[in-house]
């Protein structure tokens, strides 16, 4: 046993005995896990080779899905709840008298293997409280994941959640053995990140952000480069060893997850982090998770309910920015820093540009068809190839999946009502709603319903011989 193992036993109570132990670590850990959203495992491109098991593809390897859109065919879990911080929004601060435990490296590589060889899982989603500092928690992740690359030869998908404020050389050693990083940003303002999380900072979070952008641009483009100080980015590398030909660094990419809810920034300044964090730190995704009430603490708003259908707005409008064009300062022109609670937001700024439409489907190029509701990018760009061979009318859009209820008073084709255009925009919206379902409004969570693992579901691989 290592001395990092070693260390990390000295967290763990004795318990009823081996096997009853690694059951209840895996209960406390995996429930403790269920407040991260950040789980999508598309865009890798690790190979598997001759001697290891498990792949991964471009396409991803999450199948299954929870009820609410959580990826279930990963192992979920925190290495530790043990937590030296004491966040207000987090249900492991250790001003909570919660159950605690850590599994050792040996324990959850172990545990993750026979998961794999049932069919029950296809990767591993590792995060972790933090143990004494950010550095020593950041070792024991690495010692896993290398126990599962190279003892187990799993060449499986892995997304690893970087710990804020650990040293460049453990983050980049960390970048070539994953297939996706995270560094949760969390927050959406200094401001917020220092009255309700003071034991972090801004730049503990950014600077890891800016190593792995940096890192994942300049090393896959050369073959054995010497790990030094990097001249285009002046960030220090560790000093010990070569890159092989062969590295890909977080293929997946990074991501990270802002929480919406617990401090009071509007949609709009969410937004505009986000924007920036896809161009300046080419993040593959921003993930937003609905404020959870799970501590009383004066510092947090008094919700009833988690703010799901703002999550899921945020979401919408993600959509826009990465795939639709879509700035910011456009989404929320000519009126209030808020998403609108019963439009999603492309009808949304429709509504708010009536001098735009409509639009003439056989005229308009694919940046003016992708502005209106109700056309998505392949129906935009099946109507660019279609109108090459004739005019199309609205019959022929239904044919492209153009979903008529919303976009025909949104665009102009041979046969269109003229009654449903340049309607005014207050009418307009009432007539929208008439043929739309009402705004779902989420029910009140409990904790309960949260998805978290289920360990007895998993009973023979935690009772099996590994």
């Amino acid at each position: 046993m290592t001395k990092t193992e070693m260390a990390c036993e000295q967290h763990n109570p004795p318990g009823k005995g081996a096997l009853s132990g690694l059951a209840d670590k895996l209960r406390i850990l995996s429930a403790a896990a269920r407040y991260d959203v950040s789980c999508a495992s598309s865009g890798s491109n690790r190979a598997k080779t001759p001697g290891t098991i498990g792949n991964v593809v471009s396409s991803g390897i999450c199948h299954s899905w929870a009820a609410d859109g959580r990826c279930i065919s990963l192992l979920k879990v925190l290495f530790t709840n043990f937590c030296i911080y004491d966040c207000a929004y987090c249900m492991n601060r250790r001003s909570n008298d919660i159950e605690r435990a850590a599994f050792s490296p040996a324990e959850l590589a172990d545990l993750t293997i026979a998961f794999y060889r049932r069919n029950y899982i296809e990767g591993l989603f590792l995060s972790s409280g933090v143990i004494k500092n950010p550095d020593y928690t950041m070792e024991l992740l690495i010692n896993c994941i290398k126990r599962l690359r190279e003892t187990h030869g799993f060449a499986g998908y892995i997304h690893l959640k970087a710990i804020p404020g650990a040293s460049s050389e453990l983050i980049f050693q960390a970048g070539q053995l994953v297939d996706r990083m995270s560094v949760n940003l969390e927050l959406p303002s200094q401001e917020s990140l220092a009255r309700l999380a003071p034991d972090k900072s801004k730049e503990s979070i950014f600077s890891p952000m800016k190593r792995l952008r940096d890192w994942q641009l300049e090393f896959p483009a050369k073959k054995n480069p010497q790990l030094t100080e990097s001249t285009s980015s002046r960030l220090f590398l560790p000093d010990s060893g070569q890159l092989s030909s062969g590295t890909n660094f977080i293929p997946g990419g990074q991501s990270t997850q802002l929480i919406v809810g617990a401090s009071p920034e509007d949609d709009r300044q969410i937004l505009k982090l986000t924007e920036s964090l896809y161009r300046k730190m080419r993040l593959k995704r921003v993930y937003y998770s609905a404020y959870i009430p799970i501590n009383n603490d004066p510092r947090l708003p008094d919700l009833r309910q988690p703010p799901l259908l703002r999550e899921h707005r945020l979401y919408q409008a993600d959509w826009l920015l990465r795939f639709y064009r879509f700035s910011v300062d456009e989404l929320f022109e000519n009126g209030p820093p808020s998403l609108d609670v019963d439009f999603d937001p492309k009808v949304m700024w429709a509504l708010r540009h009536p001098d735009f439409f409509p639009v003439d489907v056989n005229r308009a190029d694919l940046e003016a068809l992708l502005r209106v509701p109700g056309l998505g990018l392949i129906s935009a760009r099946r109507i660019l190839k279609s109108r090459r061979v004739g005019s199309l009318n609205y019959q022929d859009l239904q044919k492209l999946g153009v979903v008529m209820k919303r976009a025909r008073f949104f665009l102009t084709a041979p046969d269109a009502e003229n009654s449903l255009l340049g309607l005014d925009p207050s009418i307009l919206r009432r007539r929208l709603l008439s043929v739309q379902p009402q705004a779902i409004r989420p029910k009140q969570l409990l904790l309960d319903d949260i998805p978290g693992f289920q360990p007895e579901v998993f009973k023979d691989a935690v009772m099996g011989q590994f």
